[in-house]
């Protein structure tokens, strides 16, 4: 198989040539200041041009994917970039679009979301994920520039969303200070409006300098999400489900084989950097600012062709190997992701994080154990 580096225990691609992601960044700004946050440059406001989003949109023509390739439009915070300067920055895709090629993901805070931006939602043919940690307090971490609370912004936007009768997804980011709370976060997202899914992200260590969740109360939380699931609650939640769905593969004997996705994501002056979409506009002594190239130089799958040759990418291939061959998860988890490897270890060789003890593994072992029980 074609691709980036080798897992030696099954000679099988470590990394993909192509993408099935290609993350975008409209803008650097970000019009909230979350006490999480790890984006360096979010007070800055700056915009993607047309003809960078014009070589995104070759490049993925270029690699002519028989698959759809979602276009995820991040941020900052997408929707802090004029509606109009966005809605040109989709137009070099609409031809792939239509052809069923490209599909348009947007990862919102909500609190700009009005029926403007729920009409291109609507013609465009968004999936859309939406940012809130839960109501009231549970909210607290996500914080405007004034340091006032923007829960009811959000929640403004998310109604905009369900009148429009627009579905979303939620991300939630489950801190020290809610991950005891699990109750009240699923009885707020089973009955909020226009939600179809939930993921929790336990809080990961990328840069914020705030105290990690410990793996017991981590494990504690996921016990008591599959107990409300076994108790019958409706609500969908992504990390069960994929839990869910991997041990149905597993038990009709099929093995996931495919290689680590490259996650190519593009910053507004259209530079390239791979693996995680969190090293954008990070600096390090040891790698520079991650950049693998410029979609104005050359187009994506040049810049993947040689990626090989990259540090942190050689390096992460290393630490897929030690996966590979030392850990008793990594057939579920795949290896987890390059960030954390990075942001709690300064290196990408690492095997374990707290993010694989606590958003893999306290999740196969909470399962498995309440199953047993």
């Amino acid at each position: 198989m074609s691709g980036i580096g080798v897992i030696t225990a099954d000679g099988r691609a470590a990394i993909a040539r192509t993408f099935h992601t290609l993350v975008l960044q409209p803008t650097s700004f970000c019009n909230l200041d979350c006490t999480y946050c790890y984006l360096p440059d979010r007070q800055l406001r700056r915009l993607m041009t047309v003809p960078i989003a014009a070589e995104c949109a070759r490049s993925v023509e270029e690699q002519g994917s028989p698959y759809p390739v979602s276009v995820v439009w991040h941020g900052g915070e997408p929707t802090a970039t004029p509606l109009d300067t966005f809605r040109e920055l989709l137009a070099p895709f609409e031809d792939l679009r239509q052809a069923g090629h490209v599909r348009h993901e947007i990862q919102t805070n909500a609190t700009l979301v009005n029926p403007r931006w729920c009409d291109l939602f609507t013609a465009y043919e968004f999936e859309i994920g939406v940012s809130i940690d839960g109501p009231g307090a549970l909210n607290r971490n996500r914080l405007d520039r004034a340091g006032k609370s923007t829960t009811a912004r959000t929640i403004r936007g998310i109604q905009a969303l369900a009148e429009a009768g627009l579905p979303y997804s939620v991300i939630c980011v489950v801190t020290p200070e809610t991950i005891d709370q699990a109750d009240d976060l699923i009885d707020f997202f089973t009955y909020l409006p226009g939600c179809r899914s939930v993921g929790f992200n336990i809080e990961e260590q990328e840069g914020a300098g705030r105290t990690p969740v410990s793996e017991d109360a981590a494990y504690r939380f996921w016990h008591r999400l599959v107990q409300r699931r076994i108790d019958g609650n409706p609500l969908p939640i992504r990390d069960l489900d994929r839990l869910a769905d991997y041990l149905t593969a597993t038990r009709a004997g099929l093995v996931n084989d495919a290689p680590y996705e490259p996650i190519p994501t593009i910053s507004w002056d259209g530079h390239v950097v791979l693996l995680s979409p969190e090293l954008l506009g990070i600096k390090d002594p040891q790698y520079g600012d991650f950049t693998a190239g410029n979609v104005l130089h050359e187009p994506i799958g040049n810049i993947l062709a040689r990626a090989g040759n990259l540090r942190y990418v050689t390096e992460f291939i290393t630490g897929l190997n030690e996966c590979a061959d030392h850990c008793m998860f990594y057939d579920f988890c795949r290896g987890a992701q390059a960030g954390n490897r990075y942001f709690e270890h300064h290196t990408f060789t690492a095997r374990e994080t707290n993010y694989c003890r606590t958003t893999r593994q306290a999740l196969v072992r909470a399962t498995a154990n309440r199953l047993a029980s």
